[in-house]
């Protein structure tokens, strides 16, 4: 299943797929990267953040002071954690979408049992294989199974005898929020086609609050988010031939009162023409490339998404605030 070829032609493909060739994308990526960016509201996908550099920027984000969702999730998982052990059993294997650094993940390898393999997914080989290794010095006895994959797509897990329990899949950080709810849905979808019938999802999502609070967090006084924002910029044109000019671009984040998400958008400083994945387009001054979402959510609400996707939900976590909550689901 490929979420971003959804509605276009098959000659539509075959014209996408032949006006660019490059050996580090593949043939849906460009699909994708057409789709979006030369549409007559230009999106990219948030996907291309994360090569080494945004990875690292984000480690940066994520201890900023305006950005909360890191640290209160992590203050939750602190004071939970033994309710979360417990919930989580002595499952076959630990699954962790989108595992970057995996430093929330450490506070469940020190006290989950040892049995369970853990398997880090995230789209960034080389940083992946740095975290793997260290992970592997620090937690000796635990068995650690990278697999370098773009987890909005099907992915193969690494063969296991057959499990005691059931496997989790575990997905912080809120990241859910950053897809829209049509295609959040299918997520939540294909992981509880991983885990089969009583399998698990211990997930973080951000609540809804004072729009101030959320503006702040995505655009903070060191512009370390914007950097982050740019990034995504080089990275494309380094692996899908583009040719954007960071200068001429500035970064924007907005909260939508209506969708109840922030937006991160890249605006052009001035009209000008960019090529990328083999086609050119123009923009004007003042145009904006959205380049990720982050929704908010009630409790009730994102039970009853995770609830259309095959999940019920058994336990929720909150801080005080009520900015931040993870969840425990059973399939």
């Amino acid at each position: 299943m490929v979420i971003s070829s959804t509605g276009l032609a098959a000659a539509d493909r075959a014209e996408c797929a032949v006006a660019y060739d490059s050996r580090l994308i593949d043939r849906d990526s460009v699909i994708e990267l057409h789709r979006g960016f030369f549409s007559d509201q230009p999106s990219l996908p948030s996907k291309y953040f994360y090569d080494q550099s945004g990875s690292e920027l984000f480690d940066e984000i994520c201890e900023l002071d305006e950005y909360y969702p890191t640290r209160t999730e992590a203050s939750i998982m602190r004071e939970c954690v033994d309710d979360m052990v417990d919930a989580i059993g002595s499952a076959g294997r630990l699954i962790e979408y989108g595992s970057g650094s995996s430093l929330k993940t450490r506070l469940l390898l020190e006290h989950m049992h040892p049995d369970v393999t853990y398997v880090p997914v995230d789209i960034s080989g080389d940083y992946l294989e740095q975290v793997a290794d260290k992970l592997r010095r620090d937690f000796p006895l635990r068995r650690i199974a990278p697999i370098a994959a773009d987890f909005t797509r099907p992915f193969r897990l690494p063969s296991s005898e057959p499990a005691k329990s059931r496997d989790v899949v575990y997905f912080p950080g809120s990241t859910i929020g950053n897809f829209r709810p049509a295609f959040a849905a299918t997520l939540l979808s294909q992981m509880r086609n991983q885990v089969g019938t009583g399998g698990g999802l211990l997930i973080g999502f951000d609540l809804q609050k004072d729009p101030a609070v959320l503006e702040a967090a995505y655009d903070d006084r060191r512009g370390v988010t914007a950097l982050f924002n740019l990034n995504l910029l080089r990275h494309l044109n380094r692996v899908a031939g583009g040719n954007f000019n960071l200068n001429a671009y500035r970064h924007v984040a907005l909260y939508n009162d209506r969708d109840h998400r922030i937006e991160m958008h890249l605006e052009s400083c001035r009209d000008q023409q960019v090529t990328l994945a083999g086609r050119s387009r123009t923009l004007a001054k003042s145009q904006r490339i959205l380049t990720e979402l982050s929704h908010k959510y009630t409790i009730d609400g994102f039970t009853q998404m995770a609830a259309a996707s095959g999940w019920k939900r058994e336990q929720i976590w909150m801080d005080s605030n009520e900015y931040f909550a993870v969840g425990m689901f059973r399939s």
